[in-house]
């Protein structure tokens, strides 16, 4: 069971196309917090630049929106979760090293500042993908589809 927690995603083009990985790849849930992008708007009208990038997938994977990221974490511990964030911080683990147990939560940071410390320090472990080049990130999307894979391999 996988399940993505979304903090402050500011773009909707990135949380669409989240949305549409996660299905690819069997994710169980995805949880939005603080202004990450919902697929619908504030009149429960579904979005059509969501809908443009997800093609749909936010109807075939269960999401929900929780204010606080801190909330939705401690919700998932509550319920058994391991808290992962995808973030190169010191102690970080090689994402293909790493073996998920049944029950991951993935946290994914924020396209300036990555994962919050605070959230950070609510996590058991930091999993980071190996950078090869002169850039040291990927975009927020790009960078959840290479976690997600390598996570259920």
């Amino acid at each position: 069971m996988l399940t993505l927690i979304l903090p402050d995603i500011r773009s909707v083009h990135n949380v669409g196309s989240i949305f549409r990985t996660a299905d690819a790849a069997g994710v169980s849930k995805i949880i939005l917090c603080g202004y990450s992008p919902q697929p619908k708007d504030r009149f429960g009208r579904k979005r059509a630049d969501f809908t443009k990038v997800s093609l749909g997938a936010e109807d075939t994977v269960a999401w929900e929106y929780i204010e606080s990221a801190q909330d939705a974490i401690q919700k998932l511990k509550d319920d058994g979760h391991t808290i992962a964030a995808l973030e190169q911080v010191r102690g970080s683990v090689n994402i293909f090293d790493y073996e998920a147990p049944k029950k991951l939560a993935l946290i994914v940071g924020n396209e300036v500042g990555g994962v919050s410390p605070n959230l950070l320090a609510l996590c058991d472990a930091a999993l980071e993908i190996p950078m090869h080049g002169k850039k040291e990130s990927l975009n927020v999307s790009v960078a959840t589809g290479v976690a997600l894979f390598a996570l259920i391999k």
